[in-house]
């Protein structure tokens, strides 16, 4: 008791001290003379003033460090070691595990020839947006519309002589020869300008889907075959999708469905998805399945080939415990350890205590703790390291 009486009187006389230089300072006289040197605009007198004030300052601040000296040797509670704390409460935790995929579409193709022939017209350029069926270049049928309209005009005779024909047997006049002979011919002429119609259709090259030109590898006046000359390149950037191989190990944690956060960074462009397909073998090489993740693309900004990197949501927890990664400890036999808040013993003190936990999963620094910690319960963050069961510590939140 006397000592603490001793204590405060110490604490009084150097809070004492202490003002005495600020009171000084603070004068109205000073800062009246300084305004007034200022106003005189003497620039020797004003520098003189400054150095009387920074010799001022220097000696004073000198005097509050021995102060502070004499506070932290005489104040007991400042020798507590300081913590930060936290308060754990229930959240949802998600478990994400990361691959690496390639943004691709179904519809990116190139466009060859059916038709051997001189390329006579080619009807787009490159960056075009086409629709689906919209004709994009025609090759020169060598004759060919001439010798359909002359073998229609031979299949409509015949279909005249066929019907007329029909009307007799149908009334049994004439004979069954002339009859069948009369429909093998219509029928066979009929079969040659439907084969004739399909061989002219394929002088004109239409897209197959809509979309994109991107580029054209043909001019008009070359001579082009079918499978050999590269006439198009067609994408359509609507339809995209991420294609990636999962390791096997996830087979049960992953399936159609399951949430997805895509980044591709050549862009600066995240957004969430989901799987639309889980694929149905293994590949024996490197032990992996593969799926497939829709994209948005309304700008056309993403291209195929580009590489995307997938967090696939593995695990989640509802109410779960999660402590930052750097509150875990390891005692001498390896087990997982932190320190809580036991009991506040003075305004921002407390007894810390050690507890043992197990914990689950770990993402972005978190640690879920699935045993050991109750909600609710003040966790120690910074300067849990040196703690040791039952010290008391400083809190400084």
């Amino acid at each position: 008791m006397k000592n603490n009486i001793q204590q405060q009187r110490t604490m009084k006389k150097l809070a004492f001290l202490i003002s005495i230089p600020i009171l000084i300072v603070s004068c109205g006289k000073n800062e009246q003379s300084v305004e007034k040197l200022i106003e005189n605009g003497n620039l020797s007198e004003i520098r003189n003033k400054k150095s009387e004030l920074s010799k001022e300052q220097s000696e004073l601040n000198a005097k509050i460090d021995r102060l502070d000296e004499a506070i932290h040797k005489l104040d007991k509670s400042k020798r507590l070691d300081l913590v930060t704390t936290h308060k754990i409460g229930d959240t949802l935790f998600k478990h994400y595990a990361e691959v690496q995929g390639d943004v691709t579409t179904n519809e990116n193709i190139i466009i060859y020839p059916e038709y051997s022939g001189i390329l006579s017209e080619v009807r787009v350029k490159e960056g075009q947006n086409i629709k689906k069926g919209q004709v994009l270049a025609k090759i020169d049928d060598g004759g060919l519309s001439s010798e359909l309209a002359q073998l229609e005009t031979n299949a409509n005779l015949a279909k005249t002589t066929y019907e007329r024909q029909k009307r007799l047997w149908d009334q049994n006049i004439g004979s069954e020869i002339q009859y069948l002979e009369t429909k093998a011919n219509y029928e066979g002429l009929k079969s040659s300008v439907n084969r004739l119609k399909a061989q002219l259709e394929k002088t004109v090259v239409r897209a197959p889907f809509s979309g994109i030109i991107d580029e054209v590898f043909t001019e008009e006046g070359e001579v082009v075959s079918p499978g050999q000359n590269r006439l198009f390149q067609l994408v359509n950037l609507s339809d995209m999708y991420i294609k990636a191989e999962v390791p096997e190990s996830y087979l049960n944690h992953i399936s159609k469905g399951t949430e997805v956060l895509v980044d591709i960074s050549s862009l600066n462009k995240d957004f969430e998805g989901k799987i639309r397909r889980v694929g149905n073998t293994i590949n024996p090489n490197n032990r992996s399945f593969t799926i497939e993740v829709a994209i948005p693309n309304e700008q056309g900004k993403i291209k195929p080939n580009q590489i995307a990197t997938l967090k696939l949501n593995d695990y989640t927890a509802e109410n779960a415990m999660v402590v930052p990664e750097n509150a875990l400890l390891k005692n001498a036999k390896g087990e997982s350890v932190v320190f809580v808040i036991e009991e506040e013993t003075g305004e921002n003190e407390a007894k810390a205590r050690r507890v043992i936990v197990e914990t689950g999963y770990s993402y972005k620094d978190m640690v879920e703790i699935t045993s050991g910690l109750e909600p609710q319960q003040t966790l120690i963050l910074e300067g849990a390291k040196n703690l040791r069961d039952g010290q008391k510590v400083k809190i400084r939140n």
